[in-house]
């Protein structure tokens, strides 16, 4: 049933290809316009870097320090941190790229990359902090309250994450960190590595090449598949069979809701249009972020799929994250103070939210790791 179910599928997208080609076109040209102009020069580099990084025994020399803290909240060796500061700072799909990597690379057993894998994928900060706050909404200040709620709802679904297929066998010791048995671990990586210096910077950059384009393929075709499903209006059909269950939330907020289930900025370009109160719009737009779209699930499962971690905890994960995501968007809210003039809407300035990206990213790439070293450091302190 699945095959004829599937062979369908593929034959109804191709007949509407073929027959709405001008659009198929259209769409997929905007898509591969926004990836060359923003996604390719906003992921490239911390591709390559995660690499280097992975390369050079740094994910070994981290995992010694990190390992008091990753193992007790989440219940996850000490490697697993580097994956989590790099998929907060660089968003999606650094985390499912960087989790397959080490589950075949054997540093982490497959459910602990099933754990690993359900908080380490959010939206960048400069899409949350540039395209969305500023470009979309034109109040740079709610940037703070989307990013504090995904951020946080991640934080705690890889929490509730640590009571995953726990079993009965005994735990592991966790050792304190110390600095000595880090670097010898970093050395012993690196003897293990033999390419020359050339190769590894080369093999980094080809890889990183290879990903960024599976995103720029993954961008082009799901926006070609949410162009032809609008065009047979099947979101509106759904948005309606709905409202016969939820009638008192308009068609058009739901049209955006499934719509940013399918491919998350179009859904979040669809919310600031149809939703016109502010605590609505960060009440979907946090959902959203924290769901993600069908069209990162599909990177997300490519980029998986030569292991063998399953999608089924991902989904859960993303079904939680969003959730928890709203309601802390609406506490915040609450508790904030946020200016009431509206400043003026202007298209986002793609160049300047890349240099954005770079620049918030690192902040809490760094902000991030002294907590780990610190909260780490603190435990060892405190024995």
């Amino acid at each position: 049933m699945s095959i004829v179910i599937r062979v369908l599928s593929l034959s109804l997208l191709a007949f509407g290809m073929f027959l709405f080609p001008q659009e198929v076109l259209s769409s997929a040209s905007a898509s591969l316009s926004l990836w060359w102009r923003f996604v390719l020069p906003a992921l490239l580099p911390f591709f390559i870097l995660s690499e280097l990084l992975m390369a050079s025994g740094f994910v070994n020399f981290l995992g010694v320090f990190l390992e008091s803290f990753m193992r007790p909240v989440f219940r996850l060796p000490g490697q697993a941190a580097f994956v989590v500061a790099m998929g907060y700072t660089s968003g999606f799909p650094m985390g499912a790229v960087l989790t397959a990597r080490l589950r075949k690379s054997g540093q982490i057993t497959r459910i602990e990359g099933e754990r690993l894998l359900a908080f380490t994928n959010n939206p960048s900060p400069g899409f949350m902090f540039g395209a969305v706050a500023s470009g979309m909404l034109g109040k740079p200040t709610l940037g703070i309250i989307l990013a504090g709620s995904v951020y946080l709802a991640n934080l705690l679904v890889g929490f509730l994450f640590r009571f995953y297929h726990i079993t009965a066998s005994p735990a592991q010791p966790i050792k304190l960190p110390s600095f000595k048995r880090a670097w010898q671990e970093l050395k012993t990586a690196q003897l293990q590595d033999k390419r020359a210096i050339g190769q590894i910077l080369s093999d980094s950059i080809k890889q990183s090449f290879t990903t960024v384009i599976m995103v720029g393929g993954f961008m082009a075709f799901f926006s070609v598949i949410l162009r032809l499903l609008n065009i047979w209006h099947l979101t509106l059909l759904l948005a309606t069979l709905s409202h016969f269950l939820i009638r008192f939330i308009p068609i058009t907020i739901q049209q955006a809701f499934f719509n940013g289930l399918l491919e998350m900025t179009i859904g979040c370009q669809q919310t600031i249009q149809s939703v016109p109160i502010l605590s609505q719009q960060i009440a979907l737009l946090a959902l959203l972020m924290g769901w993600s779209g069908l069209s990162v699930f599909a990177q997300v499962v490519g980029f998986i799929s030569g292991t063998d971690l399953r999608v089924a905890p991902f989904v859960l994960a993303r079904t939680l994250h969003g959730i928890f995501a709203l309601g802390l968007s609406q506490l915040f809210l609450i508790f904030a103070k946020i200016p009431t003039t509206t400043l003026p809407l202007q298209p986002p300035n793609l160049s300047a939210q890349v240099l954005n990206t770079w620049h918030l990213s690192f902040l809490i790439f760094i902000g991030f790791s002294a907590v780990l070293f610190s909260l780490a450091l603190g435990q060892r302190l405190h024995r």
